[in-house]
């Protein structure tokens, strides 16, 4: 091919390309403007809108033992060096986190191990949280579970089981750890319950919106005992699970992925 041959094909391909980022920023730009945003198009298979299932973690955030387990400093500042950058200091077990098999276990998967494909899961939402306003140490059980499947069928493979006992709404007061100064007392998954989705279903992890997979007044750990050591993972102080439905939801688990962990704060949300 002639050089001027080359040239013009070139520059053919240059115009055409700047064509096109000129078309798609115009169409982001339009979409940007437009009042409604409709939901992404990664959401297929029926899901048309997207929850945030995650507290904000701060230094304050309640933890099981009572003390702070959140700190951070800054370590340059835009003013001085035209960049923001925070150093930080947490325990594994804090905010909205996952419980990984080696919490419990002498040698389960560590947070890095969990695969990936166990990381997006069906949601399944036990409401129990009418029983909890009232009895702030009532736990899931099997009867829970059997009217669960009455309803909307069988817990499917791979399933997050998630409590909804109504504790989300207190994370930032004293009633979410519930402290009476021996135990605290917060609801949490019965052991019977915990066997029962392991022999019986398929579910991989189950969540709390709680400071636990125990109620609070456990002294045993008894679900954590039982569901960990078999290779399913735990999340603890999920949110918003008001906001989605008992059934239907894909829980999008985004957990921590360094080596040797025994779990970790995680980003979760739900696509509905």
């Amino acid at each position: 091919m002639c050089d001027i041959c080359v040239m013009n094909s070139v520059k053919e391909k240059m115009l055409s390309r700047r064509s096109f980022f000129k078309t798609a920023a115009a169409t982001s730009m339009a979409a940007a403007a437009g009042a409604v945003v409709s939901a992404p198009a990664a959401l297929a298979g029926g899901h048309g809108s997207v929850e945030d299932m995650t507290h904000t973690l701060h230094p304050e955030f309640p933890t099981y033992f009572g003390e702070s387990q959140f700190s951070k400093e800054q370590l340059f500042n835009y003013a001085e060096h035209s960049f923001n950058l925070f150093q930080y200091t947490v325990n594994e077990h804090t905010g909205t986190h996952i419980d990984a098999p080696l919490h419990f276990s002498a040698d389960g998967m560590s947070v890095d191990e969990i695969p990936v494909s166990s990381l997006i899961a069906p949601l399944c939402v036990i409401d129990i949280a009418a029983r909890a306003a009232d009895d702030a140490d009532t736990q899931v059980t099997p009867d829970d579970i059997r009217a669960w499947i009455a309803a909307h069928g069988e817990i499917p493979a791979n399933a997050c089981v998630a409590m909804h006992s109504g504790w989300s709404p207190k994370v930032d007061t004293e009633g979410f750890r519930n402290f009476d100064g021996t135990a605290q007392h917060y609801p949490g998954f019965h052991v019977e319950a915990t066997q029962m989705l392991i022999e019986e279903t398929g579910a991989m992890s189950i969540a709390a919106d709680t400071l636990s997979l125990d109620h609070g007044m456990s002294a045993d750990f008894a679900s954590h005992y039982a569901w960990l050591p078999t290779g399913r993972f735990g999340i603890e102080c999920l949110a918003n699970l008001d906001k989605v439905p008992a059934a239907g939801a894909t829980l999008v688990i985004g957990a921590p992925k360094h080596k040797g962990g025994t779990g970790g704060p995680a980003r979760i949300f739900a696509m509905v």
